[in-house]
């Protein structure tokens, strides 16, 4: 049934959205060199790697595989073009196809990066990695970014445990507060227990 969900809403989204995103595209390929698309090495299902894709909002040449709010003055990486799609979450919309080919859901744990083995580790010492990634998740819309990997992991494993399509709903609906509000979102390295 989530799988179904999943597959029906981002068709929908994607039929309706596509003369956005083309819009998006051509903003893209207009305001700097390089692809449109941004491809990275994440952990997925069963710890089964593949590759995300957001649109690219950063210039070429920025470290791939660092997240974002551990970069060192990550302003100086983001194109103008990109700071919008990122304040958005637009740069997110590429993964419905990710989502399309059953390498992610909707809802569902954010899919580690390959290099954080401290996430990895946790993740399946609780089962959660047992879950396919989301798009959003419960630790998304309860802190995103300012979350400690140890508390993240614990909102992971909640969701995991405790998963119904009512939580999904609640999730997706709490995403979209989130994203109007941008909440939880850190741009740059922080020192530990510091509010962004």
């Amino acid at each position: 049934m989530k799988r179904l969900f999943d597959i029906v809403i981002c068709s929908i989204v994607c039929i309706i959205g596509l003369p956005f995103m083309l819009v998006l595209v051509l903003l893209i390929k207009l305001t700097s060199q390089g692809p449109v698309f941004f491809r990275q090495r994440r952990i997925g299902h069963g710890r089964k790697e593949f590759y995300i894709l957001k649109f690219r909002t950063m210039y070429t040449g920025t470290p791939s595989n660092v997240p974002t709010h551990l970069l060192e003055k990550p302003d100086a990486f983001i194109t103008p073009v990109g700071r919008v799609l990122r304040k958005t979450s637009l740069d997110e919309l590429p993964q419905l196809f990710n989502i399309i080919k059953g390498e992610m859901s909707l809802v569902g744990p954010r899919p580690a990066l390959y290099n954080q083995d401290d996430l990895i580790m946790l993740r399946e010492q609780y089962g959660v990695h047992k879950m396919r990634p989301g798009l959003t998740g419960w630790a998304q819309v309860n802190g995103r970014d300012e979350l400690e990997i140890p508390v993240k992991v614990e909102y992971d494993r909640y969701y995991a445990e405790n998963w119904s399509v009512l939580l999904d709903f609640k999730i997706l609906l709490l995403t979209v507060l989130n994203v109007i509000g941008r909440k939880g979102v850190v741009e740059g390295r922080r020192e530990m227990g510091q509010k962004g």
